[in-house]
């Protein structure tokens, strides 16, 4: 169940910039786990102190989605599940309160897939087509949003070419997504691992490259660009 934990992984990696507190991202690019969960807790204060605002549900939904991203890249899927299903709840709750907002529903489909690494097999069916159901609503809702194109073309990347995915296709999303936000560097950071994976190093090298001078303090994306030496 490999995919599943990349999957949760590379969803995590697509967060909108919209509310995003920059001390959220400082820890997630970090891997900063106790400033994570400071973080998780103030917002998890906050939504229940309103728990009829939509946006307050959704910055909880979304840093224990930053705090189950790290926990699965460090290898600890118990944490990461843990977060993940506390997160589900508050996207879902974000949702009941505003069900028209894209990016609600593609926090949603994040933390659904996170939650399946700690038990791929129960979790894949509890949780697999809630996620894959909830990328397509945010399509829908929110075509323009690099972020969801980015989580579009993820899908693809470990979607085998005989059921309709592939690294060609992951690319063109990821592009669609450049398109929409030059400046992305997670749409950066994974068209490189796409092309990496279509034999295309000295364009995954150029990729990577721009996801470090977007966001420099990114361990992950540090990590791609050494596996590809230069030539």
């Amino acid at each position: 169940m490999k995919f599943f934990v990349l999957l949760a992984l590379a969803f995590a990696a697509v967060c909108s910039a919209r509310s995003l507190d920059p001390a959220l991202l400082r820890a997630r690019d970090a891997q900063d786990r106790a400033a994570l969960q400071n973080l998780v807790s103030a917002a998890r204060s906050a939504a229940e102190k309103a728990p009829k605002e939509a946006e307050a549900q959704y910055r909880l939904a979304l840093a224990l989605s930053m705090e189950a991203e790290v926990a699965l890249e460090l290898k600890d899927k118990n944490a990461a599940e843990k977060a993940a299903t506390e997160g589900v709840k508050a996207a879902e709750n974000a949702i009941a309160l505003r069900g028209n907002d894209g990016e609600y529903y593609r926090v949603l489909g994040t933390l659904c897939g996170q939650v399946i690494p700690a038990n791929p097999i129960m979790g894949a069916l509890s949780y697999g087509k809630r996620a894959k159901d909830s990328i397509e609503r945010a399509k829908q809702l929110d075509p323009k949003s690099a972020g969801v194109w980015i989580a579009d073309g993820v899908g693809n990347y470990y979607l085998p070419p005989s059921f309709g995915g592939g690294y060609e296709i992951a690319i063109r999303s990821f592009k669609r997504a450049l398109e929409l936000e030059p400046n992305n560097a997670e749409a950066w950071l994974w068209l490189g691992l796409a092309q990496h994976r279509s034999k295309q190093d000295a364009d995954a090298r150029i990729s990577f490259a721009k996801s470090l001078a977007l966001d420099p303090n990114r361990v992950w994306a540090k990590l791609q660009l050494d596996k590809i030496p230069p030539k």
